[in-house]
């Protein structure tokens, strides 16, 4: 039998389970995902996991590859890499290089990230590619974000430019920007520099398309994004305190649509969600029943300290059961895990803590044994029968 328990019996703890409901955030975007980095909470969802052109967020991937490519020795940043005519033939967002160049890795790496260079890509992707070609390192990046849970993604090319079957949904280019910063520390400054004046070649395009780098609210990052079947999208990240968010969009209608939504959406996952210890360890939690034990009841706890985040408006109680299996036999040792405490902050995915004997309960003697199946026995014989009902 499974039993639930929704009264909490230690004070503290119900009463940090107070709080309110998640204020509604309805974007425009036609699809996006918004990540509680710190904690791992996903605050929206929205679309998420369809699979749609990610124009030059799929950069990103390029970009990733080319950081473990250098990590690994495979390339150095000081490399200078040739430029193809087939880079070179890019139009769009470009580094203007031309075949007479030979460009270091590192200015290859920022003409990407800064300018949204699409040559660039094509000659990191001719330089890393099995067979020399940009459609053969577009296989790569595909296999390479199978690898990393991305399950919703195919690449066509290294740079995001229109083709069929280059995919990517809201939820697999969240997770990349994530394992960009978790993986490549020292990398990951580079997202957050404003200008890039490659050369001196290209005046008009020195500057980094990120609206939110200028508006002081933390944002150190990603990459935006732009074509005709896509509409405007930005991955973006900002840190406040100790709290990172990362987000995903696509599909809005404007360069302004853009830098309003990733603001605003920004400032929601801030201003609305807080950090809150809700449990505390060795703290108990609630009493379980115990069968045949030398005490009818087991105090139950966390093992560590539990801080989750939550919705800060004022108004509605949190939900929270503990969920057990009982009555639980004796003996129990103390330890042992018994139960889970299940937390539902409204509008977020619920949280699951297992929960541990507080204290050992042994095995009853006979003589409470017996009294304990006696009682259990009479109390059948009382009760009504379906006969009679």
């Amino acid at each position: 039998m499974i039993l639930s328990l929704r009264t909490l019996m230690a004070g503290a703890a119900a009463a940090a389970l107070l709080t309110g409901p998640a204020s509604a955030f309805d974007t425009k975007a036609r699809a996006a995902y918004v990540l509680d980095y710190t904690t791992g909470t996903v605050l929206m969802a929205k679309n998420a996991d369809e699979s749609l052109p990610p124009a030059s967020m799929s950069k990103l991937m390029t970009l990733y590859m080319a950081f473990e490519a250098v990590r690994d020795g495979r390339l150095q940043l000081d490399e200078r890499l040739p430029v193809s005519q087939h880079a070179m033939s890019y139009g769009g967002s470009t580094m203007f290089l031309n075949t007479q160049d030979r460009v270091e890795v590192e200015d290859l790496l920022r003409g990407i990230i800064v300018l949204s260079g699409n040559d660039a890509c094509a000659v990191i992707a001719e330089a890393l590619s099995p067979d020399g070609t940009e459609a053969g390192f577009a296989n790569l990046m595909t296999r390479r974000a199978q690898q990393l849970g991305m399950t919703n993604s195919a690449f066509a090319n290294a740079s995001g430019w229109p083709a069929p079957g280059h995919r990517m949904s809201m939820r697999d280019l969240s997770l990349l920007a994530s394992r960009i910063i978790e993986d490549f520390p020292e990398f990951y400054p580079m997202f957050a520099e404003k200008t890039f004046a490659f050369d001196g070649r290209a005046p008009s395009n020195i500057n980094n398309r990120n609206p939110l780098l200028k508006l002081n609210i933390g944002a150190d990052g990603l990459k935006t994004g732009h074509t005709t079947e896509a509409g405007y999208g930005l991955v973006g990240s900002a840190k406040q305190g100790d709290r990172r968010v990362i987000f995903s969009m696509v599909g809005l209608g404007s360069e302004r649509e853009r830098a309003e939504e990733s603001e605003s959406i920004v400032n929601w996952a801030f201003r609305q969600f807080a950090e809150r210890k809700l449990v505390r360890k060795d703290t108990e939690i609630a009493r379980a029943d115990v069968w045949l034990g030398d005490e009818t009841s087991v105090g139950l706890v966390a093992q560590k300290d539990v801080t989750l985040l939550v919705p800060v408006t004022p108004g509605t109680r949190l939900e929270a059961e503990v969920v057990y299996t009982g009555p639980l036999r004796a003996p129990i040792v103390e330890g042992q895990k018994l139960a889970e405490l299940v937390i539902r902050p409204e509008g977020l995915p619920e949280h699951r803590l297992p929960l541990f004997a507080a204290e050992a309960v042994g095995s009853g003697g006979f003589a409470k044994r017996m009294m304990v199946v006696s009682r259990t026995l009479l109390a059948r014989l009382q009760a009504p029968s379906e006969e009679a009902m």
